[in-house]
């Protein structure tokens, strides 16, 4: 099972790109859609309005970042703290698999947060980042 730990890299890419996608659809139409529903909605739940303005560009903006590999941590950590607010504000009362329950936002909070341990790997803007470039490695 050993070669399993060479396809790590290509794991952490479906994590980021599975994340990101997923985040990026709700965020983008909360952005480009219904921003002051959204932080009215945010609102209603008793908490400011101008967090549904930043959960809405956190989970947009957070969604790009992690989808190509930029400060994936940060957004990463963004994105959890998000969901975890969503599960524990909306979701919760229905249960885990009952109708709007949080199973969902929960698989997907649990991608973010494996991704802020494990960060983006090497098939990501971080990693030539970190390297001082594409030919970083090599000097």
């Amino acid at each position: 099972m050993r070669y399993l730990d060479r396809l790590q890299p290509l794991a952490l890419l479906v994590m980021r790109l599975t994340l990101g996608a997923v985040m990026f659809g709700h965020g983008y139409h909360k952005v480009f859609g219904g921003l002051h529903h959204h932080a009215e909605f945010v609102a209603s739940l008793g908490l400011p309005a101008w967090m549904g303005y930043l959960s809405a560009y956190v989970e947009f903006l957070g969604a790009l970042l992690v989808l190509i590999g930029l400060f994936t941590r940060c957004a990463a950590i963004a994105i959890c703290i998000d969901l975890s607010v969503a599960i524990a504000k909306v979701h919760f009362h229905n249960g885990l698999m009952g109708k709007g329950g949080y199973e969902f936002p929960l698989a997907v909070a649990t991608l973010a947060f494996a991704l802020i341990f494990f960060g983006a790997g090497p098939i990501a803007l971080d990693h030539i980042r970190a390297r001082g470039g594409i030919g970083g490695r090599f000097k």
